[in-house]
């Protein structure tokens, strides 16, 4: 079978295809020979070397990935959940991008009613990463006003169409004015481009003075403080990565503005905090991967919203597994919309 495996931290050269044994599946595993595989940012990170779970549970080599769907091919003992044929997408601790998966059954649903394939490999790392941010770390007050930068990202977008989907107002932050139609049909209320000639941070503060009851940041040193500012009293930040760190150039870490960007990162005070009646929440769920509440809450909270078609199937790009380094590229560019995957 076909797997990306990067031997060492680099840039695009590393994804590199290898031919192995395909894996057997243990006791209350199935076996799925996968049809696609998600393509998510943690994975560039994972490449670059600075994805912090990967170093603590893997190293080198990896295969990097998250999520997948395709077809189970094999039942391992003691599995009555499934049949030799069904069509499912599930999510695992790296390891996606390859041909066949084995997962334990509690990883691993059937396609919902009215999603291909790829929209289905989409739905695991995104919408989790998404519906935790939003649901599963602190209360929101009914019909709540939402800020999401990146919004019409792999997370981006989930957050969006999630808050839609629970009665709240999202406001969306693009880099690209063309994206502005992807994040309103996704359900936001409002969004603004930072490249539109009469946007500012102030005048998204001043046109709305009462403050976000809660801002998605995975922007970093660029917006944290304006997120911040952005909030209102008992409003929170919640950050699950810092993308602008990891400056780029031909696929590499640029260390010197990585290390300028470590510097001018704001650190909040505790007692501000207090003073200010907000909060700042951080999370990696990969760190979270056996937490009862991802596997059972989480998912099920999110597949309610799938089911009951509150939330449609994501939109997606789609590379063959051989231009793997043409995915990253293109997510890496800040020209996607909603969710790639990786085709086999």
């Amino acid at each position: 079978m076909r797997k990306v495996i990067i031997p060492a931290a680099g840039s695009y050269d590393q994804l590199q295809i290898h031919q192995t044994e395909a894996p057997q599946p243990a006791s209350g595993q199935v076996l799925i020979d996968v049809k696609y595989s998600g393509v998510n940012y943690a994975d560039v990170l994972i490449r670059l070397g600075v994805y912090e779970s990967a170093k603590a549970y893997v190293g080198w080599p990896i295969t990097p990935g998250f999520e997948v769907s395709g077809v189970i091919s094999k039942l391992g003992e003691g599995v009555t959940e499934f049949n030799p044929g069904d069509e499912v997408f599930g999510f695992t601790l790296f390891n996606g991008y390859s041909e066949k998966v084995c997962l334990p059954v509690d990883q691993v649903v059937p396609v919902p009613t009215g999603y291909s394939l790829a929209q289905a490999a989409g739905l695991p790392a995104a919408y989790m990463t998404a519906y935790y941010a939003m649901f599963q770390i602190f209360h929101l007050p009914e019909n709540a006003l939402l800020l999401v930068h990146s919004a019409a990202g792999g997370v981006g977008t989930a957050l969006v169409s999630i808050a839609k989907a629970r009665g709240h107002r999202a406001v969306g932050i693009v880099g690209n004015p063309e994206k502005k139609s992807h994040v309103m049909e996704s359900g936001a209320v409002k969004v603004y481009s930072k490249q539109d000639s009469d946007f500012s941070w102030d005048r998204l503060l001043r046109d709305y003075q009462e403050g976000f009851d809660a801002v998605f940041d995975a922007n970093g040193y660029p917006t944290f403080k304006v997120s911040y500012k952005a909030l209102k009293p008992t409003g929170k930040l919640v950050t699950y990565g810092s993308h602008s760190l990891l400056s780029k150039e031909g696929g590499k870490l640029n260390y010197l503005k990585a290390a300028w960007g470590l510097l001018t990162t704001p650190r909040f005070n505790p007692l501000d905090l207090i003073t200010d009646n907000k909060s700042v929440i951080g999370f990696n769920l990969s760190f979270l991967f056996d937490f009862e509440l991802l596997k059972k809450d989480c998912l099920e909270g999110l597949l309610s919203l799938v089911e009951q078609g509150r939330i449609a199937p994501p939109r997606v790009t789609e590379f063959a597994i051989e231009d793997v380094a043409g995915a990253h590229q293109f997510i890496e560019s800040g020209k996607s919309k909603g969710k790639i995957v990786l085709r086999f």
